[in-house]
């Protein structure tokens, strides 16, 4: 079995996306994640404004995942967070256990 440690990565979703679909887009997002990871906790901060526009978006949603995963599992996530439209920036960070 692979050793997995504890991660923690911040999100900022589109700000330019109605309630109702921010739902259903951080819902897709996890759906597809979990998959890879044991999901701790799921914060979610809310919209608030950018400190820079960022692809003509000033606003975001900030969300903080909590997870437990291998590293090779974290890369892809990272690679699922690229591609996806809908998540303007990123940052995984490895807590302590």
């Amino acid at each position: 079995m692979k050793n997995k440690n504890l991660y923690e990565s911040v999100l900022i979703i589109r700000g330019d996306l109605e309630e109702n679909n921010y739902k259903e887009v951080l819902n897709n997002i996890i759906e597809k994640i979990k998959q890879l990871i044991d999901i701790k906790k799921i914060d979610e901060i809310g919209l608030k404004k950018l400190a820079y526009e960022i692809n003509k978006n000033k606003t975001g949603y900030y969300v903080v995942i909590y997870y437990k995963a291998t590293s090779q599992a974290v890369l892809e996530i990272e690679r699922f967070y690229r591609i996806n439209d809908d998540v303007l920036r990123f940052i995984t960070v490895k807590t302590a256990d």
